[in-house]
């Protein structure tokens, strides 16, 4: 062998030893359902990408290595292409549009790359979660599902919309539910404490459900601020700190963010809050959708919590619907609302996404509605809550902050999205193009992240945080969750004036080795690893 040559021999032996490969080539009489060849591999775990075969067999990754001489059912060439582990999208509203016969697929999903989801997010969620993952079991889904339960649907099921501590039976009801989820295979539990009910607990209460979370399981949560709302965004993100350290559980700030321009840059004190507890030994990262914009209901981003509390009897207007009513109550709640359109820097940067009763305005800003019909912001605002809400886009993020993120070892990637019919709204356009958008826009364009950090946000790093057994790598051994994609070509299409486009540069995708396509539903209800 040529001296200048030699030195390649330790390097050639930590990558086949890292991806548990032979350096030997395939013997003939080995046989794959699929091989993939030629393709440049990222394993996920953060490593710069090698030349190396993948031989799939069943749900399976099988081999890895000089396969040119094996048989396979289906081969494909990905020369000039990435081959990479499923992305997994750790906060997904897509549970609803899984369990509808039309969407269960999961198209807009899996164009992205994406073949796992976390559902059940902020603290929602069906109940009981035993039913929500029968009846995907039934009917079959197009991507796997991880199932959270939320503290938020566990609360409403005990105390409604009461804006005050349960009493002890009412708190033991909550924790035996806590308990039954985990038997039905919960990965752990999920807090939207910004957004009722789950505002109206106090951290007690939610540390005492977190206590019954599943050894090695995880506490997401929505914060209880993420701006300046109430308690602030950093008291908030030592909520999570602490919820995660006494309950001895992994503990996430989801979509992590600095909501509103008078909070920019409080990203940064919030950031090394998180790594001075994870430099004591406590398990808390972060997640984050690539987008400046937020994406909720007018409801949520815009009337104080105070004003949804109370039970709502049959037949009867909501609490909220009879303070709008109220003429002391509804000049109160406008003028709360006022503080709230400024919090999010005015009303030209809320955007509607979806009204049912009056679909043109969708698209539009408050600002340019109200102009247009000669009145204030705010009072269009109590107008749309009156006939029904509407969803809402908020531009309220610095790209300073995202990249901030962004460039954590602890952050994951999550669309905060939900699964919709095509032409279904103006939903925001993370529905279709998070995953895509990451890599086109902080990868290439922007450079913020390189692409091994961007792929390991998105596959090992959350499949270690939720224990997902045997995802998020391409190793041997590992499910066949793979995605195959032209990175000069990757590039997310939805924007917030069209956002029902579909991402492109995805070419193949294997869902615990299947190729998804239109009638292939080969996604699994996954239980955490014991």
């Amino acid at each position: 062998m040529p001296r200048r040559l030699r030195w390649l021999l330790p390097t050639l032996g930590v990558v086949y030893a890292f991806f548990g490969l032979s350096a030997s080539k395939a013997s003939g009489q080995d046989s794959y359902d699929v091989l993939i060849t030629n393709g440049r591999v990222l394993d996920g775990m953060g490593n710069p990408w090698v030349r190396v075969d993948i031989g799939l067999r069943g749900d399976r990754i099988v081999a890895l290595g000089e396969l040119s001489g094996a048989d396979a059912e289906t081969v494909i060439d990905a020369q000039g292409l990435f081959v990479a582990p499923g992305f997994i999208d750790v906060h997904s509203h897509a549970a609803e549009g899984l369990s509808r016969a039309e969407l269960r697929r999961a198209e807009p999903i899996l164009a992205q790359g994406v073949t796992t989801v976390v559902l059940n997010p902020d603290g929602g969620g069906p109940w009981p979660l035993s039913e929500q993952r029968a009846s995907y079991e039934a009917e079959g889904i197009g991507v796997n599902a991880v199932l959270m339960a939320g503290h938020g649907t566990i609360r409403r099921e005990v105390m409604g919309l009461e804006d005050r501590p349960p009493s002890r039976e009412e708190l033991e009801r909550m924790k035996s539910m806590m308990r039954a989820a985990n038997e039905a295979g919960s990965f752990g539990l999920s807090s939207g404490l910004y957004y009722a009910p789950g505002s109206y607990a106090d951290t007690e209460e939610v540390l005492a459900l977190a206590r019954e979370i599943r050894p090695g399981g995880v506490y997401t949560s929505h914060i209880r601020d993420e701006g300046d709302y109430t308690v602030g965004l950093l008291a908030a993100v030592d909520e999570v700190i602490r919820i995660a350290e006494e309950a001895k559980v992994s503990g996430i700030v989801t979509h992590m963010k600095a909501l509103g321009p008078g909070n920019w840059g409080k990203v940064v004190p919030a950031t090394i809050r998180i790594e001075r507890a994870r430099d004591r030994g406590v398990s808390v990262w972060a997640d984050q959708y690539p987008y400046e914009a937020s994406g909720t209901s007018i409801t949520g981003a815009l009337v104080p919590r105070w004003a949804q509390a109370g039970e709502t009897m049959p037949g009867q207007p909501t609490p909220l619907q009879a303070r709008l009513e109220s003429p002391a109550e509804r000049a109160k709640l406008r003028s709360e609302m006022l503080v709230n359109i400024a919090r999010r820097g005015g009303a030209q940067t809320l955007q509607i996404s979806r009204h049912q009763a009056e679909p043109s305005l969708e698209g539009r800003s408050l600002a340019e509605i109200a102009e247009e019909r000669g009145v204030e912001p705010v009072d269009l605002a109590l107008t749309l809550l009156e006939r029904g809400g509407s969803g809402l886009v908020s531009f309220n993020m610095s790209e300073e902050d995202i990249a901030h993120v962004m460039r954590k070892d602890y952050t994951m990637t999550c669309s905060d999205g939900g699964l919709v019919a095509m032409g279904d709204g103006k939903p925001h356009p993370r529905y279709y193009g998070t995953f895509a958008r990451k890599i086109a826009r902080y990868v290439k364009d922007l450079r913020v992240v390189t692409l091994p950090h961007a792929i390991r946000s998105m596959t090992s790093l959350p499949a270690a945080v939720f224990r997902m057994a045997d995802r998020g790598q391409i190793r041997v051994g590992a499910y066949a969750d793979v995605v195959i994609f032209d990175l000069d070509r990757l590039t997310d299409r939805a924007s917030y004036s069209d956002p029902h486009r579909l991402s492109e540069g995805v070419v193949h995708v294997f869902v615990n080795g299947e190729h998804a396509g239109p009638d292939v539903l080969s996604g699994r209800v996954l239980r955490p690893a014991e």
